[in-house]
């Protein structure tokens, strides 16, 4: 039988993981994810910032970062950190063209130029 989805349990126990291990990257990216699927959004950019500092290459890692921004109406903070992921690597132009976590970018100038850039160079 598979385990039933429980955002609570997983974030309890990655929580307990994160106090044993405070630089494990991979759980760190988990409860970034997990914190902003429940709603806690500010959790969830703390996390983000976390790996952005302990990994700052991974691009995949600024661009989570961007999505927490926008969800916290941070709009210039979250071009900025797109714009870093774009520069570090990010490429999947589909995905950001209609991730949800960036509704509140869409409109933007400055978004319509970073997506325009990315489609260029795919």
């Amino acid at each position: 039988m598979a385990r039933k989805e429980d955002p609570a349990f997983d974030i309890t126990f990655y929580e307990s993981v994160l106090r044993r291990e405070p630089a494990y990257t991979d759980v760190i990216e988990l409860l970034g994810g997990l914190y902003t699927k429940t709603g806690r959004i500010a959790e969830g950019l703390k996390m983000d910032r976390k790996l952005v500092k302990l990994q700052p290459e991974n691009s995949t890692a600024h661009y989570n970062l961007a999505c927490s921004l926008a969800l916290s109406k941070r709009k210039a903070d979250s071009l900025r950190a797109l714009q870093e992921a774009i520069n570090r690597g990010y490429t999947d132009y589909d995905w950001m063209s209609q991730d949800s976590d960036l509704q509140s970018l869409q409109s933007s100038p400055g978004f319509k130029a970073l997506l325009a850039k990315l489609k260029s160079q795919n």
